[in-house]
């Protein structure tokens, strides 16, 4: 008999996933380079814009910690929008259902996406803010969960974590058994605006996904 089980309260941790489904972390200098090569210049309007987005997240956070909707509606869904992700080919979708299946046993992982742009290749997770110090860590076996859901394993496909003021891109690769490797920590904390690099990394992957 098929068991289902909720990825969000079930796969929490790296090691669950290297059991379940043999994931390993690849840590080839030459596995992820789509973040290195960042090759647009931003527009003196796009930097400005940026700049809009960082001011209104120190302003909203000095007043409370950030959820989910706020996170998405003052900076995740303006970034995306420069990125040109709601434009075709992308759509973009909240919520959405994915599932996993453990080949060796019947079990089924189930689970909600908090903000998914298709293509197939780039997965967006938004949590909230209030687990600063350690939430992208624990987000992201989640993340890498619903990516593993990959319609297509013959691509790579690629992530993004963020709740608000931290950003990590992710990698990930199914060939004789699925491979990761993770992208530096990009902070709103410095005084350098490091959504400049969120943005060029994102229209990176975005060309990529529109090549596949």
């Amino acid at each position: 008999m098929t068991q289902t089980f909720p990825i969000e309260r079930t796969l929490k941790t790296f090691s669950q996933l290297q059991t379940q489904f043999n994931l390993q972390r690849n840590t080839d200098d030459q596995f992820f380079t789509e973040w290195l090569n960042t090759d647009s210049e931003l527009t003196q309007k796009e930097q400005q814009t940026l700049d809009a987005i960082r001011q209104k997240y120190f302003y909203q956070l000095s007043h409370n910690q950030l959820g989910e909707e706020t996170i998405k509606l003052i900076v995740l869904s303006p970034l995306l929008d420069l990125a040109d992700f709601f434009a075709p080919p992308f759509r973009f979708t909240t919520e959405t259902t994915v599932q996993i299946q453990v080949e060796s046993n019947d079990v089924i992982y189930r689970g909600r996406i908090d903000a998914l742009v298709l293509q197939e290749m780039l997965w967006v997770v938004v949590i909230e803010s209030k687990e600063t110090s350690f939430s992208l860590e624990l987000a992201l076996p989640q993340t890498l969960a619903y990516m593993l859901a990959n319609p297509h394993p013959e691509i790579p496909v690629f992530g993004m974590v963020t709740n608000g003021g931290n950003f990590i891109f992710v990698k990930l690769q199914i060939q004789e058994f699925p491979k990761y490797e993770l992208s530096n920590v990009f902070s709103l904390l410095p005084r350098g605006n490091q959504l400049y690099d969120v943005l060029q990394i994102l229209k990176r992957l975005g060309r990529i996904a529109g090549e596949s």
